[in-house]
């Protein structure tokens, strides 16, 4: 399996590996996705961004057990600004399925880093 962040996205968009006429958009589009992702605690740090095909899956959610739903998170972002879907209907199908990605990744991240707001550290 492609472990490249811009290859594995360029895939899914149908973009052959050696071309890469259309790498600068596709980056531009992964960082968003990113940055929302970052929005709702995931990922590395705010500063994550990738640059070129170098970047890989793991360098931004490490071993998480739930990397695919972030791959299916970045890749429907991606196409919805990329290449949208042609009818009313498709797009606001991926529109949904973005939502709902988003928020089953959301309650994951609070299922395994929540921390009770309530309770403050102390120093002595």
């Amino acid at each position: 399996m492609e472990q490249s962040i811009l290859k594995s996205i360029k895939k899914l968009l149908h973009i052959p590996p050696e071309n890469d006429e259309f790498d600068l958009d596709v980056i531009i589009h992964i960082n968003s996705a990113f940055s929302d992702l970052h929005q709702l605690g995931l990922g590395p740090d705010a500063d994550f961004i990738i640059e070129d095909n170098t970047k890989l899956w793991t360098e931004y959610i490490g071993t998480d057990k739930y990397i695919q739903s972030v791959k299916t998170y970045v890749y429907l972002s991606v196409r919805l600004v990329f290449d949208p879907p042609t009818t009313s209907f498709a797009i606001a199908a991926f529109e949904k399925q973005i939502l709902e990605k988003a928020w089953r990744l959301n309650v994951q991240r609070e299922e395994e880093k929540w921390q009770d707001p309530t309770l403050t550290s102390t120093s002595s």
